[in-house]
């Protein structure tokens, strides 16, 4: 069932996010815009959009996220591929997606602690001039 579902959903996303599906929604909203005059504007005529939307945008949201949730965890285990084979890398950032809350805020203090100290470091090289003519020699 969860492998006819994903495969359903893949190809349903595939074709709603497709340009023409885009002019078919406009060409339908259009047509019902038109019609609102035969219709004399009634209850019924505005009520056949608005189910029509809400029944289509209920049951695109579990498609989506369907196929959001799976691209999500193949970008994340291809990271966690790439940091496992790359010599020097902390093994710690591996399944980054289960740290909790608290756990990943402390990591993010850590990160811009040491993009600070690397811009300080960067502005210091740069500000000598002994250092600074070290690294146009050739």
């Amino acid at each position: 069932m969860n492998d006819f579902f994903h495969r359903f959903a893949v190809r349903v996303a595939g074709l709603v996010g497709a340009p023409v599906s885009f002019i078919l929604a406009v060409v339908i909203i259009a047509i019902w815009g038109l019609s609102g005059p035969i219709f004399h504007f009634s209850d019924t005529w505005q009520l056949v959009i608005n189910t029509g939307t809400t029944i289509v945008t209920f049951l695109m949201v579990f498609l989506i996220q369907n196929t959001q949730n799976r691209d999500s965890k193949t970008v994340n285990m291809k990271l966690d591929e790439l940091l496992r084979s790359v010599k020097g890398a902390r093994n710690r950032l591996v399944q980054l997606e289960t740290l909790t809350d608290k756990e990943l805020e402390e990591l993010r203090v850590e990160f811009h602690d040491l993009h600070e100290r690397e811009c300080a470091k960067r502005a210091r090289k740069a500000s000598d001039p002994v250092a600074g003519r070290a690294k146009r020699s050739p």
